[in-house]
């Protein structure tokens, strides 16, 4: 890895941290290949249970680099943090604007700094906002706010972005990135992998699905989970009255309907 990602995984949580702090972690197309490959390392590895991506203090991403060199420069990942099979958790410490902020709305959950400014700003810089933000922003926010957002490109406060629906929580920029670990460790040391994923990939995806074709997944789901290895786990545990102890494999386990790699819609 380069020094413009700084990678550690540690009991089951992978922390990323976005590391330009003079350039305010402004994206480049070495950092966006950096983090395309540590996405992939954490949806492959099935010792990382959850991912959180922060950045150097006292900014989360200033957006693009528009000085960088060597290719354009997006927030298009691959695999975008909603495609990855673990919880990722945006801990938005200080200003994230355009792609920066788009980063961030990528993922499943998004504590943001309370004072710092956010905003998708390319309208008044002449081109559109990227990084999927047409398709998270209205999903995140509804019509409404997207169109408030991104038609006029103003930036606002943690605060405004926990009521337009964007953060899950507006804190003191020093407690954001402790408050995202602790939810991360939380999740990996309490919760069935396999599950887990799964849920994640019908929460990002069931929007686009009729309430009879949720139903349905949510049966077969259950059914593929009941056979794997943690499918009885949390009745023994409750018996043996002690915590569940997880052991199941996302990758062993994953439906074969829907390999890596080849991951058509749930549907």
């Amino acid at each position: 890895m380069s020094s413009e990602l700084l990678v550690d995984v540690e009991a089951g949580v992978a922390l990323l941290t976005l590391n330009r702090p003079a350039k305010q972690n402004a994206v480049t197309p070495t950092m966006a290949a950096e983090l395309s490959a540590a996405l992939r390392r954490c949806d492959l590895e099935d010792a990382i249970r959850a991912v959180v991506i922060t950045g150097t203090p006292p900014a989360f991403c200033a957006g693009a680099d528009l000085a960088a060199r060597g290719g354009d420069v997006s927030a298009t990942l691959d695999p975008p943090p909603w495609q990855v099979r673990k919880p990722v958790i945006a801990a938005v410490n200080g200003h994230a604007v355009g792609i920066g902020l788009a980063l961030a709305l990528q993922c499943d959950l998004r504590y943001f700094a309370r004072d710092a400014v956010y905003g998708l700003n390319q309208v008044r810089r002449g081109v559109l906002a990227d990084g999927f933000a047409h398709w998270t922003v209205p999903r995140l926010a509804g019509l409404a706010n997207a169109a408030d957002i991104m038609l006029t490109g103003r930036t606002f406060d943690g605060e405004e972005a926990k009521t337009l629906g964007l953060a899950n929580a507006a804190l003191p920029a020093d407690e954001v990135l402790m408050t995202a670990m602790a939810v991360a460790h939380d999740i990996a040391s309490g919760t069935a992998p396999l599950p887990v994923a799964l849920t994640k990939r019908l929460i990002w995806e069931s929007l686009g699905m009729t309430p009879t074709v949720v139903g349905q997944l949510e049966s077969e789901l259950n059914a593929h989970v009941a056979k794997s290895v943690d499918g009885g786990e949390a009745m023994v545990a409750f018996k043996e009255r002690r915590p569940p102890n997880w052991t199941g494999s996302v990758n062993d386990e994953w439906p074969a309907w829907d390999a890596p790699g080849a991951r058509p819609s749930l549907d």
